[in-house]
């Protein structure tokens, strides 16, 4: 980055992760080049917040974690309501074509909170499902035809096993595995048009 102001230049770049700046007369480069003068901003930040164990951000800290992990087992109840939601609007969808447009919009808020809810109770695989459901939602308008529809229902299924199997964490392999088989199954209905 290069600021010319009136007879002075500044020159900073980031250097070992830290801005380091220049100052010099635009009419002498050759002076810049010889007589540099780094000017490092000062991080005063850590001087203005104090933690330590009586810190009343630390405590929250530990009672909000605390709270996850009373309500995790909670998720498991959770998270099935949602995935019976989504299967509900699904079916709507299958059953009146007309009301597509609507239940797309339903299954596309289940997917939402369902995405958001996984990773705070130990399932980043039932988040990175329901992103890949919403992701693919969002690039419909309209009625979704039935192709667009049974990728809803392989993700319904796939969100209704990790909870049924417990793949917690990432699912290992088998995590892996199905994420593929999902990406696959979207690439070809896209490819279909």
């Amino acid at each position: 980055m290069t600021w010319e102001i009136g007879q002075v230049g500044l020159k900073c770049s980031r250097l070992y992760k830290e801005l380091q700046c220049r100052i010099y007369r635009p009419e002498s480069d050759a002076r810049m080049a010889q007589e540099p003068e780094y000017i490092y901003p000062p991080n005063n930040l850590k001087s203005k917040i104090t933690v330590d164990s009586s810190s009343v951000g630390v405590v929250a800290m530990q009672d909000a974690e605390a709270a996850i992990t009373d309500m995790a087992e909670d998720y498991l109840g959770w998270v099935k309501d949602d995935i019976a939601n989504l299967q509900g609007a699904y079916d709507k969808a299958v059953a009146d074509p007309s009301a597509g447009a609507d239940a797309r919009e339903e299954m596309y808020g289940f997917a939402h909170d369902i995405k958001g809810q996984g990773g705070s109770f130990g399932y980043p695989l039932m988040t990175a499902v329901g992103n890949q459901l919403c992701k693919f939602m969002e690039g419909i308008e309209g009625n979704l035809n039935a192709a667009q529809l049974s990728v809803v229902k392989v993700h319904i299924d796939t969100l209704r096993l990790i909870i049924q199997e417990r793949m917690e964490g990432d699912g290992g392999k088998a995590g892996s595995q199905l994420l593929r088989a999902l990406d696959a199954v979207i690439a070809k209905v896209k490819e279909m048009g």
